[in-house]
């Protein structure tokens, strides 16, 4: 039960990326975030669902042109913490992203958010 809540959130805060328009990204975002989400992005930390807007507009608006943002793995939630992998692609094969988000739920929004974006090389022994 917990982790369809989970999914339910993490899967509304993907369609802000893949909206039709950037004037849905607000209105996507505030059915998914908390109004003071804190959010760890790859520029560091903010907070507020305005931050996490700039943070998807960037990427909606990324150079090699819109992207698609899919979340490509089922929600893990041992708890009220809960990760899931995704991956960003741009159009005709442009640059590919992907990484894996830990975020934390309160009352069914997302109110702590982490990314962790490219893959994790393996240790040397």
């Amino acid at each position: 039960m917990q982790e369809d809540i989970a999914r339910s959130a993490i899967d509304r805060f993907i369609s802000a990326f893949n909206a039709s328009d950037d004037s849905q990204v607000t209105a996507l975002l505030a059915r998914a975030l908390t109004s003071d989400v804190v959010f760890w992005g790859p520029l560091g930390r903010s907070e507020g669902i305005a931050a996490v807007e700039r943070f998807v507009l960037d990427m909606r608006r990324h150079p090699a042109g819109a992207g698609t943002m899919v979340r490509c793995s089922a929600v893990d939630m041992p708890d009220e913490w809960a990760r899931y992998r995704w991956v960003f692609t741009t159009p005709d094969g442009g640059p590919r992203l992907a990484g894996t988000d830990v975020v934390h739920l309160r009352r069914s929004l997302i109110d702590q958010f982490i990314v962790f974006a490219g893959e994790i090389e393996p240790s040397v022994s």
